[in-house]
């Protein structure tokens, strides 16, 4: 019988983001050693989605609530390994702490792993828990050999947490699609036309939820300062949440509304161009950003960056060299940085080819999941 991993996403299935992208790369080359692959998700995909990631050797199912614990989740999830007696078994974005490794475990699965995608709360310090936490958290993922880290900075959190033996934590960074990257890097210019944006308008993007943790109020602080010294600027504000109406209102208080966009929810960032149209590139995070997806996806289209220095944010971006790091909530910082990038063409375009060879270097997709998939096959 065919080898098979089932890897679990704590997500809805709704759009060709990050987490599909390295699904489709994971199923790629475990197709070359002859593995299937079951990608369960809360829902079911999307037709979009659902073409993207078909292939031969790739099923689908659906695992509601694996983000929590609940009976019906543990019904599905059992029923799921019955169904596949998967080889590995691996959590995205579900709780650390269920029976779930536990279940996978009695079910056959030779190895189990989880990915940490979590971003720390704003001023975090780690620290070692408390000796009952520890003991309770070793019992219960007592069967969990890897937990990947996706920044060395989540690697830290973990390794001074001690909630399982240092051993078990092995960095992997996030990544970026370099091939598809390039397939949609002359796309901006549909992307302007399809916002509106004025002609002759230099673009600096921030893609996020549209949430406090993620500093939109601090960027468009920020921003009312840029536009008072450069009329022909537009920030482009990428994504949904549930602040976009409280957030609309103070760009409308600040009197920049004419020069801010808000894209609402992207389906598909790249094809649709929203980095190839930016100038520069912004993630203005107030808390602990635990690796910056979107800051590695704007370095792999040349665009300088502008970031604060929080959580593994520093990891991704080199400090003079790729863009510019400012402390969280610092409005004047980050806009003497935009400021300087919009007016030196060339100090955006040296920034820009820096960042691309850091992401060609470390946050390869391809590379990255090939360490993945080393670990499946151990």
């Amino acid at each position: 019988m065919k080898s098979k991993a089932l890897i679990i996403f704590g997500t809805e299935p709704t759009r060709k983001g990050s987490n599909e992208f390295w699904a489709l790369e994971v199923a790629r080359q475990l197709a070359e050693k002859g593995w299937g692959v079951v990608l369960a998700y809360l829902s079911p995909p999307t037709d979009n989605v659902r073409e993207f990631l078909s292939a031969e050797n790739v099923e689908f199912e659906v695992i509601p609530d694996t983000f929590k614990v609940s009976p019906h989740a543990i019904r599905e999830f059992r029923r799921v390994l019955r169904k596949h007696s998967p080889r590995v078994v691996h959590f995205h974005y579900t709780g650390f702490l269920n029976p779930y490794s536990w279940m996978a475990y009695w079910g056959g699965a030779q190895r189990i792993l989880f990915t940490d995608h979590g971003s720390r709360p704003e001023g975090f310090k780690a620290e070692r828990a408390p000796w009952w936490k520890r003991q309770v958290m070793r019992l219960v993922n007592r069967p969990l050999e890897t937990v990947i880290c996706v920044s060395e900075f989540g690697y830290r959190c973990n390794v001074t947490r001690d909630l399982l033996p240092a051993g078990r934590y092995k960095t992997i960074h996030n990544s970026v699609p370099i091939s598809f990257v390039d397939e949609t890097l002359n796309c901006g210019e549909a992307f302007r036309k399809r916002y509106a944006i004025p002609p002759g308008r230099q673009i600096v993007l921030q893609v996020s939820w549209i949430i406090p943790e993620k500093g939109i109020p601090d960027l468009l602080r920020a921003a009312q300062r840029v536009v008072q010294e450069n009329s022909q600027v537009q920030f482009v504000i990428a994504g949904e949440g549930a602040h976009r109406k409280e957030y609309t209102k103070l760009a409308e208080t600040l009197n920049i509304a004419g020069h801010v966009t808000w894209t609402g929810r992207v389906e598909e960032l790249f094809a649709e161009g929203v980095y190839a149209a930016a100038d520069v590139v912004c993630q203005m995070s107030r808390w602990e950003e635990v690796f910056g997806a979107v800051i590695a996806e704007g370095m792999a289209y040349s665009k300088p960056m502008v970031a604060t220095r929080v959580g593994g944010i520093p990891e991704v971006v080199r400090e003079g060299s790729s863009g510019f790091l400012v402390d969280r909530g610092d409005t004047d910082a980050m806009a003497d940085r935009i400021l300087f990038l919009l007016r030196d063409t060339h100090e955006r375009n040296r920034m820009g080819r820096v960042g691309r060879g850091i992401v060609e270097s470390r946050f390869d997709m391809r590379k990255n999941v090939t360490q993945v998939v080393q670990l499946y096959l151990a």
